[in-house]
């Protein structure tokens, strides 16, 4: 690609939460021009309809889910799409020759029956699953480096993801103890309406939900056991929080020997030296959720408690952003061989 060029990017989905933050992150890459704004339920409205922050910033017209039409239009499809969708549409993009990067569950999973146990659809196509690579940048960004396929993480796996593999990895934790407490904000159940997050019912409440039940422990225990080399189970809970963004993955973990709380922290920034997005906090401070808000960032901190030898481990990201559009585009970024902070230069928004 010459230095006038640019990679033209179609966004499928585009009226979802995570589709419309992709827009927000390319209309300001430098090597991307996004050249199409999809969705199947609002073709032929404008954008601004549903988003009217985007007045004077893009006021283009939704186009329908036509494969002919993106192809004409683009080099690359992120498809953002609720599940079971992109099963369907995703074959169809890379036989036209496209380049995909996916944001739903459609393609995380590598046991293929696990999509009817989990997500409750058919399990998809087994080829286009086989080329499938898991985009979690961090541990498996090499892999991604020029491939036409990824499947974006969730984002409850993120956080909780980056914040295990370093000590399971170096054997410092015991696999079969691990108990995860994660909490979302309101906006990880998407832009349409449901009891669970109307605001009189999460306003001023906390709700558990999906009790060893959520599509994301598949897609957690498929990881642990990669890194581990055998199959990890563990106990995850998720928790709906009064906020709009932000993930708080909360672990807990028995520690094998005796390591004190420098030694994870140590442990840690060696693990993610060079790893831009990763910030490990200093001993006695712990991350906290406006502290990523609007960024890529994961932050980790951790507390031994050596009464009981054992370790907590706190990961947060947002889950708009990290969780979703903002490692997409840095997948892209990985997958296309530019420098992996390209459009993701965010500083967090605070207050």
């Amino acid at each position: 690609m010459s230095s006038k060029e640019k990679l033209r990017i179609a966004v499928v989905g585009s009226t979802g939460y995570g589709g419309v933050e992709l827009i927000r992150l390319l209309l300001t890459h430098p090597h991307t021009s996004l050249t199409s704004v999809i969705s199947a339920s609002s073709a032929g409205t404008l954008i601004t309809e549903g988003y009217p922050h985007l007045h004077h910033i893009l006021c283009d017209t939704l186009d329908g889910v036509d494969v002919d039409e993106i192809k004409s239009k683009a080099d690359l499809v992120f498809t953002a799409t609720p599940s079971g969708v992109s099963a369907k549409l995703v074959p169809q993009l890379l036989a036209a020759g496209l380049k995909v990067i996916d944001l739903s569950g459609d393609f995380r999973l590598k046991d293929a029956a696990s999509y009817t146990q989990w997500y409750k659809h058919d399990e998809p196509d087994a080829d286009t699953l086989a080329e499938a690579t898991y985009g979690l940048c961090e541990l498996y960004g090499e892999q991604v480096k020029g491939k036409r396929f990824i499947s974006n993480p969730g984002c409850y796996p993120t956080a909780t993801l980056l914040g295990l593999t370093p000590a399971l990895k170096a054997g410092w934790i015991d696999p079969a103890s691990i108990i995860v407490d994660a909490k979302s904000g309101v906006s990880g159940a998407g832009r349409g309406t449901s009891l669970m997050a109307h605001y009189s019912e999460i306003n001023e409440n906390l709700k558990v939900y999906k009790v060893n039940k959520h599509q994301h422990i598949p897609e957690i225990e498929q990881v642990l056991s990669d890194v581990q080399g055998s199959p990890v189970t563990i106990t995850f809970t998720t928790h709906l929080t009064p906020m709009t963004r932000g993930i708080m993955s909360t672990m807990y973990a028995h520690i094998n020997g005796q390591f004190s709380t420098a030694d994870f922290i140590s442990l840690y920034s060696e693990f993610y030296t060079g790893k831009p997005f990763v910030r490990i906090r200093p001993q006695g401070t712990w991350p906290a959720t406006k502290e990523v808000f609007g960024s890529n960032y994961c932050d980790i901190g951790f507390a031994v408690d050596e009464r009981t030898n054992r370790v907590t481990i706190i990961s947060v990201i947002d889950n708009v952003v990290k969780g979703a559009a903002g490692q997409a585009v840095q997948n892209l970024n990985l997958m296309m061989g530019w420098e992996e902070t390209l459009g993701l230069a965010l500083t967090p928004v605070y207050p």
